[in-house]
């Protein structure tokens, strides 16, 4: 289930305040996303598939239902939906036990934020099972909140996973700032109307109105985030 503490928040004297932060996890916060493609070519190839390396950019950032279903579909593997989900989750927990990096500036970003109180939650398609392995690497102490993607009817490119942390932390989401790297995920941010800032991980994204393209975590702070927040 997801986890919810207590998360108050601060408004300056106009009501423009930056009011919630929401994270994406694999490519954003932690360097993972290859590790799921690399899980995917070795289960394809023990079933007798090659993976073409062009559809890394279809399944990067996207619900396993969708990925894992795209790539049975591709390949005509004679394997069921839900059994190369189970061995995909099986294949990346096996992975992140052995090494979980951080992407660059993640922990000095979780660690400000945590200082100021700003609300902050971490928002991704992967499973519950995935998450919670992963947040004993970020800390789960800079989280007041975590929405996993089979804990959501419609996970992204939907809005609801960013609608839902925005009501779980008492924000508008039009107040809140969201950090993604991939389409997908800047998709389903962007469609429950928050402001968005994109660290491109596999694919590039441009630049758009309500979207903030920057090269690394590095870039991000607490001052920078606010910023993105205006009155409406």
């Amino acid at each position: 289930m997801t986890s919810t503490v207590p998360a108050p928040f601060t408004r300056t004297a106009d009501g423009s305040a930056l009011q919630a932060v929401l994270l994406d996890m694999d490519g954003t916060l932690v360097d993972t996303e290859g590790f799921w493609w690399d899980v995917e070519v070795e289960i394809f190839a023990r079933l007798g598939h090659t993976l073409d390396d062009s559809w890394r950019h279809v399944v990067v950032g996207g619900p396993m239902t969708r990925s894992a279903g795209f790539l049975i579909e591709a390949t005509g593997a004679d394997i069921t939906l839900a059994e190369l989900t189970v061995l995909l989750n099986q294949g990346f927990e096996d992975r992140i036990g052995h090494a979980l990096p951080l992407m660059p500036g993640a922990t000095r970003l979780l660690t400000e934020l945590s200082a100021h109180r700003i609300p902050t939650a971490l928002v991704s398609a992967s499973h519950r099972r995935i998450i919670d392995r992963v947040l004993a690497s970020l800390g789960p102490q800079h989280f007041a909140l975590t929405v996993a993607g089979d804990e959501v009817p419609r996970t992204k490119p939907h809005p609801d996973p960013y609608l839902f942390a925005a009501t779980g932390l008492g924000a508008d989401p039009a107040r809140c700032a969201v950090v993604e790297d991939t389409a997908t995920g800047v998709a389903a941010a962007e469609a429950a109307g928050c402001q968005v800032v994109v660290v491109p991980s596999v694919a590039p994204i441009p630049q758009a109105p309500g979207r903030t393209v920057v090269g690394s975590l590095e870039e991000v702070d607490l001052t920078f985030l606010r910023g993105l927040i205006t009155l409406r």
